[in-house]
């Protein structure tokens, strides 16, 4: 089965609707349901993630919707922007830092409130779309990440047919639901920025954010699913991360007379970085450990065919298979991009960023994050679009295979199902 991946990473995600766009947008595609049967998604990715899911019937329709939602987006859209709840949320800050200790008790959970953006996409987003999808066909699992601030786990809440996969390991927990808007939200909540998000347990609410903070291996869910063949969408730059650290190569050398270095990196600087470590590493490590696998299972299989056997616990263990991966990632530095834009910001804002300090333009990846403007990401969405224009023959390619190993899988498992039929016939 094909399965999609989709990061995290704020108003960055509109460069994954541009992609979908010109994926939709195949021939071959024209008036078909999603050909991702698994779609995982994190913070942005499971916005989108979900929008496709939730118009699973058909896909050129899912994608430009998706599209829509993001060409229309605005700030006020996602988290409000009057004088009073941006200082609201600085002197509650200011308050605990202070006082708390001597109070007791604190009051901050965030610098932005996020209320808007559960109304946003209540609206936006027609979840129930979802499991007609599965009771269609059209798709096997969908599954949204988030991370609990109670425990720490990275939690996978999965909508999908019955007896899909199930795992438990020490830092992740898989959970069988009903997708809403709440799971989206918990998703989507960035830490520190936007407030936790509760959502009912048996136990009473518990708090999520982020579901890129615990998420260090994002195709893992989309393998574990089921998925011969991922797809993932990233949202940086390689060729800019290439460029930034070629300039720290000399770090440890004596440097030559009069040179000046780089500046000290500002607050503003330092919580991009932070950010870039939740949203941006992770994909392209995943993706060099998935193909090392790849090379591993490959040799071993030359050797000795590789056969599934049960844990210590009697419970059998998932067989390992050879993935095959394809990932588009911008062709251009969104940091840079979002610099254009950056005056596009609500004034008051902008005034609240500028006092975190300026850092240089390769790393002002806080703004790129939260700069939900239409300008911004019409011109993220125009990015995707290019990227995938420019590799479509080699996705059209990599969708027809993943999509004839699954009918070819559904063939043999449906021969196996007929033998096993006719042999308790014969009995």
């Amino acid at each position: 089965m094909l399965g999609l991946v989709l990061t995290a990473g704020g108003a960055r995600g509109a460069y994954q609707a541009g992609v979908l766009k010109r994926i939709g947008e195949l021939p071959s595609l024209a008036g078909m349901p999603s050909p991702f049967p698994i779609i995982t998604g994190a913070s942005a990715g499971a916005i989108n993630g979900s929008a496709i899911a939730a118009r699973s019937g058909d896909f050129r329709e899912a994608t430009a919707e998706l599209a829509r939602l993001w060409a229309q987006l605005q700030v006020e859209h996602v988290f409000h922007t009057d004088a009073v709840s941006l200082s609201m949320g600085a002197l509650r800050f200011v308050r605990d830092m202070a006082l708390g200790s001597v109070l007791g008790s604190t009051l901050s959970q965030a610098l932005l409130d996020a209320t808007p953006l559960r109304g946003f996409l209540a609206r936006a987003l027609p979840l129930d779309g979802i499991a007609d999808g599965i009771r269609d066909g059209h798709l096997y699992a969908v599954a949204i990440l988030a991370t609990s601030y109670h425990s720490g786990r990275s939690f996978t809440f999965v909508q999908g047919r019955p007896g899909h996969p199930i795992w438990v390991k020490s830092r992740r927990v898989v959970l069988p639901v009903r997708l809403t808007v709440d799971h989206v939200c918990a998703s989507a909540a960035i830490p520190i920025v936007f407030p936790p998000v509760p959502l009912p347990s048996s136990v009473g609410d518990v708090y999520f954010g982020d579901g890129a903070l615990r998420l260090v291996t994002p195709l893992s869910p989309a393998i574990r699913l089921g998925a011969t063949h991922v797809f993932g969408i990233g949202i940086r730059s390689q060729r800019a991360a290439d460029s930034l650290w070629q300039e720290e190569l000399g770090v440890g050398s004596e440097a030559p007379e009069h040179a000046e270095g780089m500046p000290s990196p500002p607050m503003a600087q330092i919580c991009g970085v932070f950010l870039n470590a939740i949203f941006l590493d992770h994909l392209d490590a995943d993706l060099d450990h998935l193909r090392r696998m790849n090379e591993l299972i490959q040799s071993y299989a030359r050797e000795r065919p590789p056969a599934p056997r049960p844990a210590a616990d009697g419970t059998p263990v998932e067989p390992m298979r050879v993935v095959s991966p394809l990932v588009v990632s911008p062709s251009e530095d969104l940091a840079l991009v979002a610099q254009r834009f950056a005056h596009r910001m609500p004034r008051l804002v902008r005034f609240l960023l500028d006092g975190l300090g300026t850092p240089d333009a390769q790393s002002a990846d806080l703004t790129s994050y939260l700069l939900f403007d239409p300008f911004y990401t019409r011109t993220l969405m125009d990015i995707g679009y290019r990227d995938a224009s420019a590799r479509i023959d080699e996705i059209e390619a990599f969708l027809q295979d993943g999509m004839a190993a699954a009918r070819a899988i559904g063939r043999v498992e449906g021969a196996s199902l007929d033998d096993a039929g006719e042999e308790r016939a014969v009995g």
